[in-house]
């Protein structure tokens, strides 16, 4: 069976500037991957160019079988692909309910759209709590998993976050982190990571690509880069275990 998603010789960068240089990687159905590398490196780049947000200057994109390089995030969308991205995006001054509802856009049955919130409050219960709140109010911890749940009201075969950890508290991280394990393990959905904190990624993945300048520098299984020399010095520290 071909990979869900297939990555072949992608460059891309702002305006003149060059960010990726022939970067190829596969993701496979129910695969949690991630992408690791130093601020930088390229990896923002590299899921804003697959879900559609940049434009290529040269490869190509197969998602699900089907070669969708170059097509709109709505497109991409629509077909099962979502990105939430780094930093905030949540509608500030909607409530939480009108966040989530804003996710489900493209779903026509309400029994389906009843279903998808029901995991979401499964997954993260304090939004349930918080449905009136505006999601503006919440703490930068809740808005990313408004931003998660959000997505996850989508038809999604694949669920890519870029830097779902950035600025949170050990301890909400840690929920995130043991979120987007049972996405994969419970609910099927593959996933695409990009982590600058790569000691929890490797933990919960099953491959990895290092990004350095742009360019794919190791790859492979996850148990092998996490006793690999280069990036146990480099991403891990010297004494992780």
């Amino acid at each position: 069976m071909p990979p869900l998603l297939e990555v072949r010789d992608l460059s891309a960068g702002y305006g003149q500037v060059p960010v990726l240089h022939e970067v190829s990687l596969t993701v496979s159905r129910l695969e949690t991957v991630c992408v690791l590398g130093a601020n930088g490196a390229g990896k923002s780049t590299l899921v804003n160019r697959i879900a559609g947000i940049l434009r290529p200057s040269r490869g190509t994109i197969r998602f699900d079988g089907e070669d969708v390089t170059g097509l709109s995030p709505e497109r991409l969308a629509a077909k099962g692909l979502s990105l939430v991205r780094q930093g905030r995006s949540v509608f500030p001054f909607m409530t939480v309910q009108e966040n989530l509802d804003m996710g489900a856009y493209l779903l026509k049955d309400r029994r389906a759209v009843q279903e998808r919130l029901e995991t979401v409050f499964e997954m993260f219960p304090v939004l349930k709590e918080r449905l009136g709140q505006r999601a503006g109010s919440m703490s930068g911890g809740e808005q990313k998993m408004l931003e998660i749940g959000r997505s996850l009201m989508l038809p999604l075969k694949l669920l890519m976050l870029d830097e779902p950890s950035l600025g949170l508290a050990p301890l909400v991280l840690e929920t995130i982190f043991a979120r987007i394990r049972e996405f994969n393990e419970r609910s099927g959905l593959t996933i695409l990571l990009v982590e600058q904190n790569a000691f929890g990624a490797l933990e919960i993945s099953h491959r990895g690509y290092v990004l350095e300048l742009g360019r794919v520098r190791l790859e492979g299984p996850s148990e092998r880069l996490r006793t690999d020399p280069e990036v146990r010095e480099r991403y891990l520290g010297a004494g992780a275990g």
